[in-house]
């Protein structure tokens, strides 16, 4: 019995853990909409933490900071995250505040709120007493880490420096495609990470369906031959038609007829090198039948029968 309610508490904890991992996978940090009151003129001076992968900012009047390529300011017991160093801000869930932006020691928060009185200055905020229980089981282990396998500080956006004042771009839209021109850093937090990636899902436009709306002009060489081989349409130019079978049984077919010499007599009269073209298509031969002779031979028959019965006469 004891062992049963053992492996019941074991899946219970797997459960939660695994909830809350998911939680902080889909709920994490909110998209850049949110004006906190920070106006800076210029880029500001970052100084790194030193033992942190994390910048702060001693000459703002924050509790801003620099982490994994984006600016966190602690403002009003909650937490805002920007891309650039003047927002849009976007909020951010307790439970998903990077790890190492909660292990900031307290000495470095300019504006520290009256809770953190009397705690540590070299040590972290005790973020399980301000938040409760309910944070503090979720992040279970966000204070203990080893100091000596610290990752590295991700490199300053300095290109941010020239966009001051009018210059500062006031959309997302611009500043994520100056961010992808000047600054080719890739957050290697999974938090960080997840809202680089919904902040894109959001803000990318929806590709644009084309459809048949021009047909090319040009055709291939297998389109113009099938067209040319096509029926002529109705009023256009007839082609060779086919000649009806002979009375004989005999299927002739006779050559195709030239333009007589009315249509096109200039052109005619200029051709002399075929002067047999033309008399051949006005005096066509006519389709004879079997057994029958050509016409023009019969001359030549009746003279000959002539002239052998003279000579029977003069024998």
């Amino acid at each position: 019995m004891q062992k049963i309610r053992y492996g019941l508490v074991v899946l219970w904890l797997l459960l939660c853990s695994a909830t809350s991992v998911a939680a902080q996978v889909s709920i994490g940090i909110g998209l850049p909409n949110v004006s906190i009151g920070i106006n800076l003129p210029l880029f500001p001076e970052l100084v790194p933490v030193p033992g942190y992968p994390v910048y702060y900012a001693p000459q703002v009047d924050s509790n801003y900071f620099f982490y994994d390529g984006m600016y966190w300011v602690y403002q009003n017991d909650n937490w805002y995250a920007s891309s650039w160093y003047n927002g849009p801000w976007g909020y951010v869930e307790p439970y998903a505040v990077p790890v190492f932006v909660l292990r900031i020691p307290v000495r470095y928060y300019r504006q520290p709120p009256m809770y953190f009185r009397g705690w540590r200055p070299d040590a972290p905020p005790r973020w399980g007493q301000h938040w409760g229980p309910g944070w503090e089981q979720r992040r279970r282990g966000w204070d203990r880490w080893q100091h000596g396998s610290v990752p590295a500080r991700a490199p300053l956006p300095a290109y941010q420096r020239q966009y001051s004042g009018d210059r500062y771009p006031r959309r997302v839209e611009q500043q994520q495609m100056l961010g992808r021109q000047h600054y080719r850093y890739q957050p290697r937090d999974t938090i960080v990470r997840r809202h680089f990636q919904q902040q894109g899902d959001q803000r990318a436009p929806a590709p644009v369906q084309r459809g048949r709306q021009e047909e090319p002009r040009t055709r291939s060489p297998r389109q113009q031959d099938i067209q040319r081989s096509a029926p002529p349409q109705h009023g256009g130019p007839a082609g060779p038609r086919s000649q009806p079978p002979h009375r004989g049984g005999e299927n002739v077919q006779r050559p195709p007829v030239s333009p007589t010499p009315q249509q096109h007599g200039p052109a005619i009269q200029g051709q002399r090198q075929q002067p047999g073209a033309a008399q051949r298509v006005q005096q066509a031969p006519r389709p004879q039948g079997q057994g029958q002779r050509p016409q023009s031979q019969e001359p030549k028959q009746g003279h000959g029968q002539g002239q052998q019965k003279d000579e029977g006469r003069g024998r």
